[in-house]
């Protein structure tokens, strides 16, 4: 009843003062919104997610007398240091997110310096190379078991006092290890790491032996390990420490093995040994993948004797990984091109040390101690070696 007499009230009072021209404000809760209520935006659709890695890959740092007296000289007698060897090549290396490289001959305190034909190298190497910015060693190659059961025991031993983010493939403690893949996560990739190598320069592997070597012809067990770490990793890298000494040549060996590795999983290939360049290509595995191998990255810091073992070249190229929202992920190598690098000396072999060929000029190839016994080593002979070895498309001389 009383709200019925409010009602009435309130009507009475609106047609008063309305008539009378006066303005009646109502009731908040009853004035109309002039401002229309907003529309929802639309969900935005999700998108791929798409991750780039840069990674370089150098071949053979072969570690020869002159190198590691050299490195002692310039640490005073004290120790050693080798920075000086890889100064002119640093720098590119800061641009890449993995840089990969054989490791040629066995790195620990322990055994003396030793030179050809059975290698030990100062761990200092590894700290040098570690500044410059590699991170990922391959130890797998013909003079793994240069200094027996002991040389392996002491370089596994050194390797595990390397910084944690240091990747180490190659040697397996038995084949209860074989299963035991190395992986490396960077920015949300997965690498798999896997290196083999066709021999040992006739050395079995030795009695009581903490670890070994996988050579390229236990075909059985690579096809495991590379079916395994394809399903675990997003890329799988492969070395093979293969081919002819020497020799620009590939082998059909070479290319038989490389097409069964990508057929397995493989989808890159390393190629190491020979000292001196060789070709690349890209090959389809049997799914449909596009992958590349590189049969020869030729010498990295080295004191051979000859003009080709100068000449070396690294690896470079794009990993991308795209991630779908529904969880699926796609990796796929792309623009992978090789850069030549030049092995200086001086007469006697002195100041070994590396160059981009772009940054090697005439003057310099004038004076490489190799030309004692090739007079024709130029810049132009260099030249000439790239360009009738790697496929233009793979070869970036600039």
């Amino acid at each position: 009843m009383l709200k019925n007499k409010l009602l009435a009230l309130l009507l009475g009072a609106v047609l008063l003062f309305g008539c009378s021209g006066v303005k009646l404000d109502l009731p908040a809760a009853v004035q109309p919104d002039p401002t229309p209520a907003p529309t929802a935006a639309p969900t935005p659709e999700p998108t791929p997610q798409v991750t780039t890695l840069r990674f370089s890959a150098t071949g053979d740092n072969l570690i020869h007398q002159g190198i590691y007296k050299q490195a002692n000289r310039r640490a005073g007698g004290e120790g050693y240091d080798f920075s000086y060897c890889y100064e002119n090549v640093r720098d590119f290396y800061a641009d890449f997110d993995i840089n990969w490289i054989n490791q040629e001959t066995l790195i620990n305190d322990k055994y003396e310096p030793a030179t050809y034909p059975c290698f030990s190298t100062p761990g200092q190497m590894a700290h040098d190379l570690y500044d410059v910015g590699f991170r990922v060693f391959s130890i797998s190659n013909n003079h793994t078991y240069d200094k027996g059961a002991g040389g392996i025991e002491a370089t596994l031993e050194f390797w595990d006092t390397m910084p944690e983010d240091t990747v180490v493939c190659g040697l397996y403690r038995g084949q209860e290890d074989y299963s035991n893949i190395t992986l490396q996560t960077v920015n949300g990739v997965t690498i798999a790491y896997l290196a083999y190598t066709e021999h040992t320069n006739g050395i079995p592997t030795p009695s009581g032996a903490v670890a070994n070597v996988i050579y390229t012809s236990e075909l059985d067990v690579i096809e495991s390990q590379i079916t395994q770490a394809a399903q675990l990793a997003d890329l799988v890298v492969v070395s093979n420490h293969w081919g002819v000494e020497g020799s620009h040549t590939i082998t059909d060996a070479q290319r038989n093995l490389a097409q069964q590795m990508v057929d397995w999983g493989a989808d890159v290939i390393i190629g190491t040994h020979p000292h001196v360049v060789q070709d690349a290509q890209w090959l389809t595995a049997a799914d449909g993948r596009q992958c590349f191998v590189a049969y020869s990255l030729g010498n990295y810091l080295n004191a051979q004797s000859t003009m080709d073992t100068m000449i070396g070249a690294v690896l470079d190229f794009t990993i991308q990984k795209t991630t779908q929202p529904d969880g699926t992920s796609e990796t796929v190598i792309q623009s992978p091109v090789l850069h030549p690098v030049i092995n200086h000396y001086d007469a006697n072999y002195g100041n070994i040390r590396l160059y981009w060929f772009q940054d090697y000029t005439d003057e310099l190839a004038s004076q490489h101690g190799v030309r004692a016994k090739y007079p024709e080593f130029s810049r132009s002979y260099i030249s000439n070696v790239l360009t009738n070895t790697i496929s233009e498309e793979f070869l970036d001389m600039a």
